[in-house]
């Protein structure tokens, strides 16, 4: 039966369902349905699926293209680089991007000059700048303690949690498959808020004059231009972890058009 190729969100009983991204590997891969695929890296597969999940229906569909290339990555002994590669991105990209959104200038160029986090020993000087980082992003929000009661409280739970439910949910997820020291726990964790907290920034200035009705809807507005720049960014990642072709071939010329046009119509 033909039907529209969408890519949907979480795991799915039957393909009758629906299949999402590493379902649909599956299948091009001639493997049964299920969202982990033995052909895949672990940390390819923590990376599809957070993203998958994490995006909504229109930009998940911009993850096909890059399906037929995860296939063979298994043991193909590029998981620790990757790893780090999603390291590096969640405290080079990620934290950076969303201080400078807020104006946190100082902090943003002191991590975008770290040198690429790739091993280890890259980690002390990156907690140090993100440590800097967090207590910089947090001057946004005072520090009297009326400035954390609610609704204000609610709100910078809001806009922390959007800014982190995407692209940086599918790097933490790829980072801690591959990286798992202590110091590579904080470092993740130290991004997460120092991004969550100029995200926070972002949104309560938009949310400044507006009435109580129309503030969510500010809000969302003001952090949408970081979330999409983020997004394609994370594909970015995702690209460079990935082979430059498929390892394998995908099991019918239908599933291979599919993932290199977005808009193809497959017979599944």
């Amino acid at each position: 039966m033909s039907t529209d190729y969408t890519l949907s969100y979480g795991t799915h009983a039957t393909p009758d369902q629906g299949r999402c991204a590493m379902e649909w590997v599956s299948h091009l891969a001639g493997e049964p349905h299920n969202d982990q695929p033995a052909c895949v890296s672990p940390v390819l597969r923590a990376f599809c699926i957070a993203l998958n999940d994490g995006l909504e229906d229109v930009p998940r569909q911009r993850l096909r293209p890059y399906l037929a290339r995860t296939i063979g990555t298994a043991d193909d002994g590029a998981d620790s680089a990757r790893a780090w590669m999603a390291m590096d991105w969640l405290i080079r990209t990620y934290a950076p991007t969303w201080l400078a959104a807020a104006g946190v200038t100082d902090a943003a160029d002191r991590l975008w000059s770290l040198a690429e986090v790739s091993a280890p020993g890259d980690l002390a000087a990156a907690l140090e700048a993100l440590r800097f980082a967090r207590q910089r992003a947090r001057l946004g929000w005072g520090t009297g303690p009326v400035t954390w009661l609610a609704p204000g409280v609610a709100a910078r739970a809001a806009a922390r949690e959007m800014a982190w439910a995407t692209a940086a949910a599918a790097a933490w997820a790829a980072a801690r498959a591959g990286v798992g020291e202590i110091s590579g726990d904080r470092a993740r964790a130290a991004a997460r808020a120092a991004a969550g907290d100029a995200a926070a920034t972002v949104a309560r200035a938009a949310r400044a004059g507006v009435g109580r009705a129309a503030a969510r809807q500010a809000a969302r507005a003001a952090l949408e231009p970081t979330l999409e720049e983020l997004q394609r960014s994370a594909l970015g990642l995702l690209d460079r972890m990935l082979p430059t072709v498929p390892l394998v071939a995908p099991v019918t010329a239908d599933a291979e058009r599919a993932c290199s046009d977005p808009e193809a119509v497959p017979v599944l």
